[in-house]
């Protein structure tokens, strides 16, 4: 009898489990649940899916720990735990003494910026855990949620190792400054780290504990986001710095439980809308750069990002429309036609524009809009998957 009894509070735990939502933000949790449903019941499509995923997150088994220590400048503070970057679009001036200060040329990423590798290893360490807690979540497999543990404590925990939690050297310009607003962009991948948490609930390896101390952190760094000299100039940005601001304000306010405060947040991001966008749905500050296309795209996908995580506050930014009549949808409907190639672009766009960053914005809005079309017009294409696994419902 008392087998019996322990494993039926075994199965139940593990059904409760199953079914239980992942405390994510940005990824749709009822879309993970769905699809771990889907998973159980041997769905093809989805074991296909899963494959492509489990082969990344195999790969990424063997990644070597990265960390701001890995650079091979140190900042003007002394401490290479400060994150620092430079300015994408800024070169040497030959022109200049020494080159200094450098000229800027808007769209033309100066190469030399990859000598500094806290920006490429953020990126990683975002994409790695995200990749691996996604891999544990649908398989139960320890294997995907120790490692990813391990990557997370290793850049935010370890004391030779972590990351302090402010960028006031990032995207400096040489000749210029130590660092702007401007760089701060460049956290935007840390809100993936933030569901990729949400996904390791349950494991062995990464305890309530460690998801304690990652609040912890975040909550200084939102802190400092709010009050230092760079953080409110990136507030005050007007074009999508001041967008992707937003939501990587609202979504670090939202994980570290101070709702009331991403409620706020979210309510003043409206202002964004009533000053960014056109009664055509034009996006002026986005179209005066040399990547118009690229860049418009990129301030759309902000907005969606950003609406995603107004609605957990009760904010509805979906619906929103600014003084002319114009919102995410008008600015959406606007660039659809010239995104898919439809329509001939007629601002400037000096490098190739991938549209397969489109893609996600069509099927999520088919999603918020109740409007078939936008997913009809999308098409999967072999590097994918992670976007059909996550938004595409036509499955």
């Amino acid at each position: 009898m008392k087998t019996i009894i322990i494993f039926s509070y075994f199965f139940i735990t593990v059904i409760a489990a199953s079914a239980q939502q992942p405390k994510t933000f940005l990824i749709d949790a009822n879309r993970l649940v769905e699809l771990k449903k889907k998973l159980q019941q041997k769905d093809k499509t989805i074991l296909q899916l899963i494959d492509s995923l489990k082969k990344q997150a195999d790969a990424l088994l063997n990644m070597k720990p990265v960390s701001v220590m890995d650079k091979a400048f140190i900042p003007v503070s002394g401490s290479k735990h400060d994150y620092m970057s430079q300015a994408p679009y800024f070169w040497y001036d030959s022109t200049k003494p020494n080159g200094l200060p450098y000229m800027r040329k808007d769209g033309q990423r100066n190469p030399e910026i990859n000598k500094i590798t806290d920006h490429g290893n953020q990126d990683k360490l975002s994409s790695a855990a995200r990749n691996l807690a996604l891999a544990f979540y649908f398989t139960g497999e320890e294997k995907y949620a120790a490692k990813a543990a391990g990557l997370l404590r290793y850049w935010f925990f370890n004391e030779e190792t972590k990351m302090n939690p402010n960028l006031e050297y990032a995207q400096s310009v040489p000749g210029v400054n130590t660092g702007r607003g401007i760089g701060i962009i460049e956290t935007r991948a840390l809100t993936g780290i933030v569901d990729a948490v949400g996904l390791l609930a349950g494991s062995r390896s990464w305890n309530e504990k460690d998801s304690k101390d990652l609040q912890q952190w975040y909550a200084q760094y939102l802190n400092w986001m709010l009050t230092s000299k760079n953080g409110k100039e990136e507030n005050g940005a007007k074009n999508n710095h001041g967008t992707w601001y937003s939501v990587q304000a609202i979504d670090y306010a939202l994980f570290t439980g101070d709702k009331e405060k991403a409620k706020q947040l979210a309510e003043e991001s409206k202002r964004r809308i009533d000053s960014q966008f056109t009664k055509e749905g034009k996006q002026p500050l986005e179209l005066a750069r040399t990547n118009a296309l690229g860049y418009s795209t990129m301030n759309l996908r902000g907005w969606f990002e950003l609406a995603v995580l107004a609605e957990k506050t009760g904010v509805d930014l979906w619906q929103y429309k600014n003084p002319e009549g114009s919102g995410i949808q008008t600015v959406l409907n606007w660039l659809e036609p010239y995104a898919l190639g439809e329509k001939k672009w007629e601002y400037q766009q000096i490098s190739n524009y991938n549209r397969n960053e489109f893609y996600p914005i069509l099927l999520l809005a088919a999603q918020k809009f109740n409007d078939p079309h936008y997913s009809q017009s999308t098409k999967t294409t072999g590097d994918q998957w992670m976007t059909d696994l996550l938004y595409n419902t036509k499955k």
